[in-house]
């Protein structure tokens, strides 16, 4: 992989979605800090059609029993989905385009998903361990509601975000990930 000496190069390329993160998580004033780097987001005609939702604690039980009713899932008595309980802190991406006669709504959805992924990068940068979980069931009505989504908006899915352990933060720097060739990725108009 090429070393890069741009921290902001550097984070993009060391990037990792941690399937497994340890407890704790950033506070909404850290996440408010973080949220500074993207709100720059490439955002045609500066429509904002994005916006974010915190689940922690009671709110990630919640989700699962939103999850559960939507797939069908009948459990024991005191038995709870353990899906949301990942992570500390879920943060929920949402679409929410706003009518306009420019800018159509698959561009509104790319702002919002490229919001979630520049979240995604602000909080590895700044140490947390983050996966961007969707599902089958993610814009189910029961989810949709817990969510209280309008109509016209669309759950993206959550941001598992917590701590990364220390032997797995050291174990990701000292094994670099293979390089994609990105030669696929790049070409030119067919002539």
């Amino acid at each position: 992989m090429p070393r890069f000496t741009d921290p902001v190069l550097h984070a993009m390329a060391t990037r990792r979605s941690l399937a497994k993160v340890g407890p704790g998580s950033p506070s909404d004033d850290e996440l408010r800090d973080l949220l500074a780097a993207v709100t720059p987001v490439a955002d045609h005609k500066a429509l904002r059609p994005w916006r974010l939702l915190t689940l922690r604690g009671e709110d990630r039980r919640r989700l699962g029993v939103a999850l559960d009713a939507a797939a069908g899932t009948e459990r024991e008595p005191g038995e709870v989905n353990t899906k949301p309980f990942r992570a500390d802190l879920l943060i929920a991406v949402i679409a929410s385009p706003r009518p306009h006669p420019g800018v159509p709504e698959w561009e509104q959805h790319a702002t919002a998903a490229g919001a979630g992924h520049l979240l995604e990068l602000a909080l590895w940068r700044a140490g947390w361990g983050v996966m961007w979980r969707t599902g089958m069931v993610v814009n189910a009505a029961e989810v949709r509601e817990l969510h209280g989504l309008a109509d016209h908006e669309l759950l993206m899915g959550w941001l598992y975000v917590g701590s990364i352990d220390s032997e797995l933060r050291a174990r990701l720097g000292a094994t670099p990930r293979p390089v994609l060739d990105p030669t696929p990725f790049l070409g030119a108009l067919p002539r």
